[in-house]
């Protein structure tokens, strides 16, 4: 129960005690319980205690057998000094002398105590005292049992009606992670479904060109189209490896991400210089200070970078910087002025998304995006990551 709840539960307890106090003292002096006609100082003193007992009900929650115990002792206590003691005349003998608080003390043990035989046998002796049933009258009788007997009915009902909305709690939960679990198993046969059709369509039409490149290659008259062909066959290939683990990928659940090594970004590198765009990569700084997600995010800003300037600054040097910190990772992809016009094959190729998709991918992990022209003519992609990303 949290702090607001139990503020709550005590301000509705005191709340209740003291409506209790208020409403046995009047009661008493209108001569509804054991007030005599002339009252003495022993009198205004039992009225004092009684609503002393009455407030006891602040601790209900807590301790509901001390509570039930402050107020059938008091009864008992008031019984006595009646009858045999005689020093108590009241002007209703026929009354119940129990305070009303003894209807709510007797709903607390059932309700509150796990132990319930202790439970109900301090209810059974609360009971006979209060129904007096070694002086017995049957207006006595029925009215002191039926004040012991609504508290407890009440707290059994409740009680019921707990466990039965807890079951039901239980219930709804354990049907929503049944339902959790069998979504996860329509997408895992979703997955393989997919992967199933992707090998059968794209496979094929890969394949076939790959044949027929590798077919060219032999027939070829001239070693620039032989080169070419192979060229062809060989991209075509990888193609078929990529689509393979793409496929394994829909197969199975996800791995963990692996952020690229140091190798990944050094190849990038070289495979823009061997299609004659120089390059060169400076690393600084530990790379196991960037998380998995930083890494494989860097890795992608690279890749787009090299490929914009392969399209768009013909004869361009570049220069791929990576500043791994304890806080951030600073990457800067720049390059010099081209020393052609662009307009190329390449030039037309591509959705012209590719930065703005890097912008939302970093702004992702938190991070930012800067590109544009730089001073000298060339280009700069500059991104700050933070170091550490959840996966």
């Amino acid at each position: 129960m949290g702090a607001g709840a139990c503020r709550r539960s005590l301000v509705l307890d005191v709340v209740i005690a003291g409506g209790f106090a208020l409403l046995d003292t009047g009661s008493t002096l209108l001569g509804l319980s054991w007030w005599p006609e002339r009252p003495g100082p022993l009198a205004w003193a039992l009225l004092a205690v009684q609503a002393a007992a009455c407030l006891s009900l602040v601790a209900r929650r807590r301790a509901p057998l001390t509570v039930l115990g402050v107020l059938g002792t008091y009864t008992l206590v008031v019984t006595l000094l009646i009858s045999p003691g005689g020093l108590l005349v009241p002007a209703g003998q026929g009354n119940v002398w129990a305070p009303f608080a003894t209807i709510a003390a007797a709903y607390g043990p059932l309700y509150d105590r796990r132990d319930r035989r202790i439970a109900v046998a301090a209810l059974a002796a609360y009971t006979m005292v209060i129904a007096r049933v070694w002086d017995p009258s049957a207006g006595v009788l029925v009215d002191g049992v039926l004040r012991t007997a609504v508290g407890p009915l009440l707290a059994l009902y409740l009680d019921g009606r707990r466990r039965v909305l807890r079951m039901l709690v239980e219930r709804a939960e354990r049907a929503e992670r049944e339902r959790h679990l069998l979504a996860e198993q329509a997408r895992a046969e979703e997955r393989a479904r997919l992967a199933g059709e992707m090998h059968d369509v794209v496979t094929h039409r890969v394949s076939l060109m790959v044949l027929q490149a590798g077919a060219l290659r032999v027939t070829a008259a001239d070693e620039h189209t032989r080169q070419t062909a192979e060229e062809l066959r060989a991209a075509g290939c990888q193609v078929l490896d990529e689509l393979r683990d793409l496929i394994g990928v829909l197969r199975t659940a996800p791995e963990p991400d692996v952020p690229p090594s140091a190798a990944d970004f050094a190849a990038l590198v070289a495979e823009s210089a061997s299609v004659g765009t120089p390059a060169e990569l400076v690393e600084e700084g530990d790379r196991a200070l960037a998380s998995p997600v930083v890494g494989r995010t860097a890795y992608r800003i690279v890749r787009e970078a090299l490929t914009n300037v392969r399209k768009h600054a013909p004869g361009a040097r570049v220069q791929v910087r990576i500043e791994y910190g304890q806080a951030r990772v600073r990457l800067t992809v720049r390059n010099t002025p081209p020393t052609g016009l662009p307009g190329g094959p390449l030039a037309g190729t591509g959705s012209g998304l590719g930065i703005a998709d890097l912008r939302r991918r970093v702004e992702v992990v938190h991070g930012t995006l800067r590109a544009g022209p730089s001073p000298d003519g060339g280009f700069t992609v500059e991104a700050v990551l933070p170091a550490y990303v959840a996966t």
